[in-house]
């Protein structure tokens, strides 16, 4: 099965962390060097959760680079990074650098001074290459710790261009918009537009967390995003059931969906990369996913393209031209801070590497110094060019940087009760008793 970037261990890292004696000291206790800016040995370790194929193309793109420097790079993947990389720090044998691809992990850590601030010449690529949204996630108080490195896209719509054609449809430009070319869409075929998969083990229900958030960022604006990320307000604010009450007249329609799988419960049971079959196929009209859903087309037998059997749309806002998405990606932060280590950050937050990267296939960045033309797919050079665009909003997956218990807990649990029947109001409730009272 194809990988992808998803937190779904992180409850056990929030609990781990909670758990540690976590003392600050001069030098960051989590440190292997003593002195900033020491020579360093030549090697520089770095720990993240990208494995198996993926890991492959990440050191090949450093590759060059390596052999340039002098440096050697030693990657480290592991599936228990989220809850390891606390117990690591807390021996005292970090690695010199960590990929987070949580944003609030590396926020928990940085704040317990066992990160070091980054260097200059890494946040100056920072302030050239990114949005302030992005550096914002690296950044803890008024300290900048961490640079983003890879990104995903979420909230596209996928689709048949000829089918659309046929239907006598055009790609929509609100909410409304969508509503309406979904009626017809089911007028026309007497069948649901719509399929679904929230299946995925022990961490089904996510993908209906991002239609949601989805929601919320474009009806309700960034603000009232960053409030709720934040639990300013609660799951059972006006706006958050609002967003559910809309998505819900898709995903909770039985004439809508679950295109050839069954009825409204049975996106549940359908795990979420089993759609692309019968996308690919043309027997499904509509599908909400990210960015990497290209390579589950690709693999059952689809072409992604503006003239392919599939393309892809990003999930339309209440008034058109808006453009709001959400995604994810990692941060790049550092438990040392001699010239080897800094040189390697410094590399990473670089146009250079991004596109290093980018153009071995796969991912995309959100670096404005990126070519979109070295993304291997058409869809991840769409993905560039709206991360690209100074008129993007973007807000990282809201989930993602909730606490554990909510984001990774009870947030995905309650969208599996709401789709097997349970009241709204009920499920919002029972969600937001999963935040920490502390």
């Amino acid at each position: 099965m194809r990988s992808f970037h998803r937190r779904i261990t992180a409850p056990i890292a929030i609990a781990t962390i909670a758990g540690l004696t976590l003392a600050g000291c001069s030098g960051g206790p989590g440190s292997t060097n003593a002195e900033a800016g020491a020579e360093g040995d030549g090697v520089v370790t770095v720990y993240g959760t990208i494995g198996d194929t993926e890991a492959k193309l990440l050191e090949e793109s450093w590759a060059d680079w390596e052999e340039e420097s002098g440096i050697d790079i030693q990657y480290e993947a592991s599936k228990e990074f989220e809850a390891q990389i606390a117990i690591r720090a807390q021996g005292g044998s970090a690695p010199d650098i960590a990929i987070f691809p949580q944003p609030g992990l590396m926020a928990d850590l940085a704040s317990r001074d066992f990160l070091k601030p980054a260097p200059k010449a890494v946040e100056d690529n920072v302030d050239e290459f990114w949005s302030e949204d992005w550096k914002a996630y690296g950044t803890v108080g008024d300290t900048f710790y961490g640079a983003p490195l890879m990104a995903s896209v979420k909230g596209f719509i996928w689709y048949s261009p000829a089918k659309f054609t046929e239907w006598g449809v055009e790609v929509p430009e609100t909410w409304d918009d969508l509503l309406a070319v979904t009626k017809t869409i089911q007028e026309k075929t007497g069948s649901a537009p719509w399929c679904a998969g929230f299946g995925s083990g022990d961490a089904t229900g996510w993908p209906g967390t991002d239609w949601v958030e989805d929601l919320v960022l474009r009806q309700a604006g960034a603000e009232t995003y960053d409030k709720w990320v934040a639990n300013e307000i609660p799951f059972t604010d006006p706006a958050i059931k609002s967003a559910f009450d809309s998505v819900g007249e898709i995903l909770l329609n039985p004439a809508y969906v679950n295109a050839t799988f069954g009825d409204v419960r049975s996106i549940n049971s359908t795990p979420f990369g089993d759609v692309a079959t019968p996308l690919a196929a043309g027997t499904c009209a509509l599908h909400h996913q990210a960015s990497f859903f290209d390579g589950f087309i690709t693999d059952a037998g689809g072409e992604v393209g503006p003239d392919g059997d599939v393309w892809a749309f990003v999930t339309p806002a209440e008034e058109a031209g808006s453009q709001a998405v959400t995604g994810g990606g990692e941060i790049v932060a550092a438990f040392a801070d001699d010239a080897d280590t800094q040189a390697v950050q410094e590399y990473l937050s670089s146009d250079d590497w991004a596109n290093s990267r980018v153009s071995l296939g796969g991912v995309i960045s959100a670096n404005s110094g990126l070519d979109p033309a070295n993304a291997k797919s058409p869809i991840l050079q769409e993905a560039i060019k709206i991360l690209q665009d100074p008129k993007t909003t973007f807000r990282f997956d809201g989930s993602d940087l909730m606490p554990g218990s909510v984001g990774a807990g009870t947030f995905w649990k309650g969208m599996v009760n709401w789709v097997n029947g349970t009241s709204t109001d009920e499920v919002l409730t029972s969600i937001e008793a999963g935040w920490p009272s502390s």
